[in-house]
């Protein structure tokens, strides 16, 4: 296979935008990256557009990523429609790096557009519920539930609107908990050291500093969560363009990163718990050795942290510790700036946003700006290599889908 690269990367704000439009965000993310390698949209070969939900919010479907990038001017070339949950915007970034390294393309487009924010917050909330295996989900609603109250009588949450992804999440937390000791005071660490690092991103959704004693202070949302450890609703575009090593000595005054290794995978049937079969120690090894790197080599990571026990475990499972050590490392301020090995410097889904399709393409575009050098206030001093894990869905005890990636300073 070829050697491909990303040569610009683009980035809305994610927020709160009623008045937009996936069109809109699209444009402003593809715009930059194009701006950023300082190509037209004419040299663009093919396309990969990740969207999650729009069928849901505005019923387009089918032809989502034509619809989006011919109201820009971009088409005739391939244009591919990707869907993986939360891992929407990776799995995109995934198929335009096999479409390149295959020989099929010198130069394609990778983009992630999301509008999720909704008036109707019921709506909103239950959409989300497409990412788990309907057949059974009112059955693990009832469990998880009562499972929740039995915690210390703490609120579970059942009057809080919110999706239920989050009450999936808890019941990690509480399994993670049972099995090493791991305390809601420890997730309350990681969501402050994220939403301190947001306030250095301009991207974010949140950029207001939070102590731990602010964090557990929080909405309780189901218990171990508070508001403060979860992401947000939110809307975003995020854009990449990726190149061949033949199309790169075409360009005077790029900034590339090498792509090391790019791979996907889904979840399997297993016993619930934590090891070497969990999605993120398996498809972390596939990572490792396509890269020839191991995670002692890695300088800076964007993980999944839908919530803070999210960037637990995938810390845990991308082998950067043992499982049921990353709470310590946490607490010891090895995953912050300034850190060992520093973990979400943009702030984390947790403060930055989670607009689906852009959330994927958002992580790689932070560390490409870290391996330029160009992540002002929040730069890892150094930084080399850097990896990204982005998980999508959930079907049985695990994601059902995940990317992950390492990158490469030029």
């Amino acid at each position: 296979m070829r050697e491909v690269y990303v040569i610009g990367v683009g980035h809305t704000a994610f927020g709160k935008f009623l008045e937009r439009s996936v069109k809109s965000l699209t444009a402003e993310a593809v715009t930059a990256a194009l701006k950023d390698v300082q190509i037209e949209k004419s040299q663009l070969q093919a396309a990969f557009f990740g969207n999650a939900m729009q069928g849901l919010v505005t019923r387009q479907e089918m032809v989502r990523g034509q619809v989006a990038l011919r109201a820009m001017g971009i088409d005739r070339i391939p244009i591919v429609n990707c869907e993986s949950a939360c891992a929407t915007g990776s799995m995109a970034f995934h198929l335009a790096w096999q479409y390149i390294s295959g020989g099929h393309a010198e130069v394609a487009l990778a983009v992630g557009a999301e509008k999720l924010y909704m008036a109707d917050t019921k709506k909103m909330f239950e959409n989300y519920d497409v990412g788990m295996d309907l057949e059974i989900l009112e059955d693990l609603r009832k469990q998880w539930d009562e499972e929740a109250k039995k915690f210390g009588g703490q609120d579970s949450g059942e009057n809080m609107p919110r999706s239920f992804a989050m009450d999936m999440y808890a019941a990690k937390c509480r399994i993670h908990m049972k099995a090493f000791g791991t305390t809601q005071r420890d997730l309350a660490v990681v969501a402050s050291k994220n939403h301190n690092h947001s306030v250095y991103s301009p991207y974010a959704q949140f950029r207001k500093p939070m102590s731990v004693e602010e964090v557990l202070a929080g909405r309780p949302v189901v218990y171990p969560l508070t508001a403060p450890m979860c992401a947000p609703v939110g809307d975003g575009g995020t854009a990449a363009i990726l190149c061949s090593g033949d199309y790169l000595k075409r360009l005077k005054s790029a900034r590339p990163v090498k792509i090391r290794a790019s791979v996907l995978g889904s979840g399997m049937d297993r016993p619930e718990g934590f090891g070497p079969d969990h999605i993120t120690a398996r498809l972390s090894k596939q990572a490792y050795e396509k890269a020839g790197v191991g995670p002692e080599d890695i300088d800076v990571t964007e993980l999944h942290d839908a919530t803070s026990m999210g960037e637990l475990i995938q810390f845990e499972g991308l082998g950067f510790c043992p499982w049921g050590e990353g709470a310590a490392m946490a607490k010891s301020g090895a995953t912050a700036l300034g850190g060992k090995i520093p973990v979400n410097p943009s702030g984390g889904l947790v403060s930055k946003g989670h607009p689906l399709g852009a959330t994927g393409i958002g992580q790689i575009a932070e560390i490409v700006m870290q391996l330029r050098g160009e992540a002002g206030k929040r730069q890892v001093e150094d930084a080399r290599i850097g990896m990204t894990e982005n998980g999508g869905g959930t079907v049985g005890v695990e994601e059902a889908s995940m990317t992950i990636h390492i990158l490469e300073k030029v």
